[in-house]
């Protein structure tokens, strides 16, 4: 999880945002070669949070949303230090670990939005708990408090192996038994990712990342990282994308002050993988970067043109 901003400047670090791990193309160019199975009609691209507008910056509305945020504070410290006692109890048993980080994060992530507030409709839940490699756009760290709440029991999260210096929560992040990989070079990340899938397939595990591998500061759709198609290729997970929308409205970068705006989350069906292959990476994840420009609003849209985006190609 993944960038400066909101909680993350109380905390002083980017704690909660360096969870989760790019070359757009073509959507038809490549559709022929995936298996997906496909949300009947076209997508709609509008959501609540698209068009809206709050210019009030009054004392009152800042003091508001201060307060929210200094809840959220307290409410996260209390919590994850009592999961980092019940982590420490349960030292023996790593599966349950992670069972019970996931307990902490959908605790924790619905009680941080009902104090911030912000009405959250939530789609395509039957698609919400499968065994899966979950993906999601990221633009506030309101994605964050949304992915903890609303991932499945049994999903891990992936970060940098230095979150273990991040105060309490990084602690708390390593005793849950969720995935770190080196990122210090290229073939210490591939083979951090190798050992990742390995972790993931031997205890029948789903994982959360976000491909763009970092928060985009406008809510516009960035590029991908390849990282979530190396793991798919080695676990053979299908892959469930999560659309957010709204969120960079809500919170946006460099700011404390916490708007209602209305969010939705979209889970899309299943991209299966099974039969990927090492050659066409490249096409995959231009195919997975198509399918959430054409499932966002406009003002989420990418501004460079696919085109573009080809030259765009960032690694692990």
């Amino acid at each position: 999880m993944m960038d400066d901003g909101g909680l993350s400047s109380l905390l002083k670090n980017r704690t909660l945002e360096r969870f989760l791990d790019a070359e757009p193309q073509s959507y038809s160019e490549v559709a022929g070669t995936m298996a997906i199975e496909r949300v009947e009609g076209k997508p709609d691209a509008a959501t609540e949070g698209d068009d809206y507008v709050d210019d009030d910056d009054g004392w009152f509305s800042v003091l508001t949303s201060w307060i929210r945020i200094v809840a959220c504070f307290l409410t996260m410290m209390v919590t994850t230090f009592v999961w980092a006692v019940i982590m420490l109890v349960l030292l023996p048993w790593p599966y349950e670990r992670i069972r019970q980080g996931n307990i902490y994060g959908h605790l924790t992530g619905r009680l941080m939005m009902l104090i911030l507030g912000n009405p959250v409709k939530i789609e395509g839940t039957e698609y919400s708990d499968k065994t899966a490699i979950y993906i999601s756009n990221h633009a506030s760290p309101i994605d964050i408090f949304l992915i903890m709440w609303l991932t499945p029991t049994g999903t891990v999260g992936i970060a940098k192996k230095e979150i273990i210096w991040y105060p309490l929560f990084g602690q708390l992040y390593v005793l849950a038994n969720h995935l770190r990989i080196d990122r210090s070079n290229p073939t210490a990340a591939i083979e951090s990712m190798k050992e990742v899938a390995r972790a993931v397939v031997q205890n029948n595990l789903s994982l959360i990342i976000f491909p763009e591998g970092t928060r985009s500061s406008n809510g516009k759709l960035l590029p991908f990282k390849k990282g979530f198609v190396h793991l798919a290729l080695q676990t053979h997970l299908p892959i469930v994308p999560m659309v957010m929308t709204g969120t960079h409205n809500a919170w946006r970068k460099g700011s404390l002050h916490v708007r209602p705006t209305p969010i939705t989350v979209k889970y899309l069906p299943p991209i299966r993988t099974n039969d990927w292959t090492e050659d066409k990476i490249n096409e995959y994840v231009n195919f997975v970067h198509d399918i959430y420009v054409e499932h966002l609003p406009e003002s989420q849209k990418p501004l460079i043109s696919d085109s573009q985006c080809n030259g765009l190609v960032l690694e692990l």
